[in-house]
């Protein structure tokens, strides 16, 4: 195992390779200098050869021309003596060996197809010259290699001249050298050559081979081997702690590189880790039952609210088994619709639990994939709905018993949309308070039940409007009625709704009148004698214009024009005042109007006091005014608030009489101050006396029904009770207090009218005020007994 580990590692396998190489070329190396040293020894024993066998043509030149035997064969033993020459032949040219360092050769002949011979006897005729290398000839001997040359011996003048006329001169050869040396002693010096080239090879091979191994140990396989050990560990779950390879090569940027990576995947596992360990626990503690089904029915895994729900012994059994206790597939199964389909499937389920109780839940199935993205298992979620189906038994009969409340409550109900306010429902009291059938005021604007001319108001104002104390609408016959409305905001559903329950007060407003036409009727009554005296002023004057006219006529005197035209001014003058007391008797007089409109309240204030200056003035009280001019409008009827005016001054004047009866009176004593004000809201009444004061505990009484300080058979309660329910009815407050000077003082509130309620009202961005100060003397002019002085004059 070890040693194929070793093989198989990169550090064998670059060894091997990097050295087979470097053998490979270091043995080529070796051998091409060897052969090409052995090549070279070859062609330098060739060329020693022939420059041999030249010298001894030399030496045997004067010998042969002068035919002298003797000379030439010692020529030849002493030049044969040498180690290297193992033949010298001389032949002629018949191919006989004339003379031959090996005497038994001497007269012997030479095959001309022999090695020696052949080489020139190939062709024909023979060639006069030959090169050097076709000339010499290797013979392969036991203990060394042989060389061989022939050289010829050419025709000379000398030869074919005098003094030997031997020969012819058309002869180009005479004969041939023939030489033979051993290259052993050269062949000894190579072998020693190569093995020493060959050892010198190996050193530097093993020597470099030693290096490579050492360069790739420390710089390669050293860092590759760190790199791998620290691999094993990190996935052996040891923490990394780097590798610290201080190189600048590719090897150091791979250990930074690594380091890196490194760093960056335990950050990354430690993500996984946690986000593993997360979607564990949201498996795990997800609020419903979670399994995972395979394609067999059987559940391979599920989290502990499953095995809670279900008991325990899940694993590996079919989930038809488990939820329903079935020994066969469910008729309708979500899971095989979610294997059929490839898709989520939803569904509503009825099952037991491990304790035999009926549930509900609603199932939620899933594909779960592989990486190929096959479908390999279906996720089932099963969510417990018994509870909700509990409730929504428990809401439906809760909405029937509502809905019962909601027909049976004797107001009429609507339920608007808030944005357009057109009807969405309504009870069953419309049709008695309406005429109307419920389906037939569906989807219809609720703005229509009002008149016509009103309705651009309500349109705008509806929605904000909270209460309506008392308002107009029409019925299916065309009928008005009057209505309390209180309006809720509310949300049905996704949208805003406004719940609008109204009442009937027609008949009571009614009754209300007629208590406020008896209570004017008492009010009347009370001031009959101021009413009486001013009725008498103007008759008064009247007839003694009447008396005047009789005893000038009965006397027959002429009367004057410009005192006619003067007497005439006059009784239309008083004729016209007697009207207006009257028509103004008859119209405080009448049942007021519920119709509301904008009303000036100065001009209503100054009504009252009108009808009621004559009871002022024979009591001798003062009047002191404090009137704001362009005071705003308000909404509300004239005639009821004029009625809460002459209310408010009869109680003053009853106050101040009963403080001041039998005193001495001072002028000021007996003083009611009026003023009004307003600020960018509100309009501001005061109405302050310089009577006995409201006492302490009773400020909170005053206006209660029946509720009086007088004495018995001097005040029925009514006055403030009918007062306060006026002012209300207007959205106005209304508040008693008592003075630092002494005296009571009302201060009567009414929010100002708007554009929208009076839109040809300008604008106006400041008021002139006409406020007052309780803290300075109380000396109002008293301009209605100046205006009676007049008059009488």
């Amino acid at each position: 195992m070890k040693i194929k580990s070793m093989v198989q590692s990169l550090t064998f396998k670059m060894l091997l390779s990097g050295g087979v190489t470097f053998f490979i070329c270091a043995g080529l190396w070796t051998a091409f200098n060897i052969v090409y040293l052995r090549d070279f020894i070859l062609r330098s024993v060739k060329s020693d050869i022939i420059i041999l066998s030249d010298t001894i043509l030399l030496g045997l030149d004067y010998a042969m021309l002068l035919d002298s035997e003797d000379d030439i064969k010692q020529i030849i033993n002493n030049i044969s003596r040498q180690e290297d020459i193992k033949a010298i032949r001389l032949l002629d040219k018949k191919g006989r060996i004339a003379y031959s360092s090996k005497s038994e050769e001497v007269g012997t002949y030479l095959d001309m197809h022999d090695e020696s011979c052949w080489t020139c006897h190939a062709q024909s005729p023979p060639p006069a010259t030959m090169s050097q290398e076709k000339r010499s000839r290797i013979i392969q001997a036991d203990e060394a290699t042989i060389v061989g040359t022939i050289t010829p011996v050419p025709n000379k003048p000398g030869c074919y001249g005098p003094p030997c006329h031997v020969h012819s001169e058309d002869e180009q050869l005479l004969g041939l050298l023939d030489m033979e040396v051993s290259t052993e002693i050269k062949g000894t010096k190579l072998r020693d050559f190569e093995r020493a080239n060959m050892l010198i090879s190996f050193l530097v091979f093993l020597a470099t081979f030693l290096v490579l191994f050492l360069n790739y140990h420390i710089l390669i396989f050293k860092p590759i081997r760190r790199l791998i050990n620290v691999t094993r560990d990190i996935c052996s779950g040891e923490d990394y702690t780097g590798i610290n390879i201080k190189q600048a090569d590719e090897i150091g940027v791979l250990a930074d590189s690594y380091n890196t990576m490194c760093r960056k995947v335990a950050e990354k596992e430690a993500l996984l880790v946690a986000q593993r360990e997360e979607y564990r626990n949201l498996f795990q503690n997800v609020p419903c039952l979670l399994s995972v089904v395979d394609k067999n029915y059987k559940v391979i895994r599920h989290n502990t609210k499953y095995e809670d729900h279900f008991g325990g012994n899940i694993q590996g059994r079919h989930c038809f088994e488990i939820n329903k206790g079935r020994t066969e597939r469910c008729p309708v199964c979500p899971v095989e619709k979610t294997f059929l389909y490839d898709s989520p499937h939803v569904s509503e389920e009825v099952g037991l639990s491990k304790e035999g109780k009926t549930i509900h839940w609603i199932v939620y199935t899933a594909p779960v994939k592989d990486a190929e993205g096959n479908t390999v298992a279906a996720m089932e979620m099963m969510l417990d709905i018994s509870a909700r189906k509990e409730l929504e038994f428990k809401l439906a009969a809760s909405e029937l018993f509502y809905h019962s409340i909601f027909e049976a409550i004797p107001s009429a109900l609507f339920v608007l949309n808030a944005q357009n306010l057109s009807i969405m429902n309504c009870n069953d009291a419309v049709l008695k308070m309406y005429g109307y059938k419920p389906e037939e005021l569906l989807s219809k604007p609720f703005t229509s039940l009002f008149k016509e001319e009103e309705r651009e108001y309500w349109t705008r104002n509806l929605r904000t409007t909270r209460e309506i104390n008392q308002t107009s609408q029409l019925t299916k016959d065309g009928r008005s009625i009057f209505v309390s409305m209180r309006i809720s905001l509310s949300t049905f559903e996704t949208y805003e709704v406004l719940i609008a329950s109204c009442s009937d007060i027609t008949k009571r407003l009614e009754a209300e009148q007629q208590f406020i036409h008896a209570s004017k009727m008492t009010t009347l009554g009370e001031m009959a004698t101021g009413v009486a005296h001013e009725l008498n002023q103007p008759l008064t004057i009247l007839k003694s214009i009447s008396g005047f006219l009789a005893r000038k006529v009965g006397k027959g005197h002429e009367i004057d024009m410009a005192m006619l035209e003067e007497i005439s001014q006059s009784i239309s003058t008083h004729v016209d005042r007697a009207g207006k007391i009257i028509s103004h008797m008859r119209e405080f007089g009448r049942k007021s109007e519920l119709k509301t409109m904008p009303v000036q309240i100065n001009d209503v204030i100054k009504r009252g006091f009108e009808f009621f200056s004559q009871q002022l003035n024979v009591r001798n009280i003062f009047v002191d005014w404090r009137l704001q001019e362009d005071l705003p409008l308000i909404i509300a009827e004239p005639n009821r608030l004029e009625q809460v005016v002459i209310n408010l001054l009869v109680n003053a004047r009853d106050a101040i009489e009963e403080r001041w009866n039998g005193k001495d009176v001072k002028t000021g004593d007996k003083t009611i101050t009026i003023a009004t004000d307003s600020t960018d809201a509100s309009v501001i009444i005061k109405i302050c006396d310089t009577g006995a004061g409201v006492p302490s505990n009773l400020s909170e009484k005053i206006f209660e029904p029946f509720f009086t300080t007088k004495d018995v058979g001097k005040g029925t309660g009514l006055g403030l009770s009918i007062s306060y329910g006026i002012i209300q009815d207007y959205n106005g407050t209304i508040v008693a207090e008592n003075r630092k000077t002494g005296g009571a003082c009302f201060t009567i509130t009414f929010p100002a009218a708007d554009k929208e309620q009076c839109p040809w009202i300008d604008d106006r961005n400041v008021h002139p005020r006409a406020g007052f100060d309780e803290s300075e003397d109380i000396r109002g002019e008293n301009r209605q007994e100046e205006r009676n002085k007049e008059d009488h004059a």
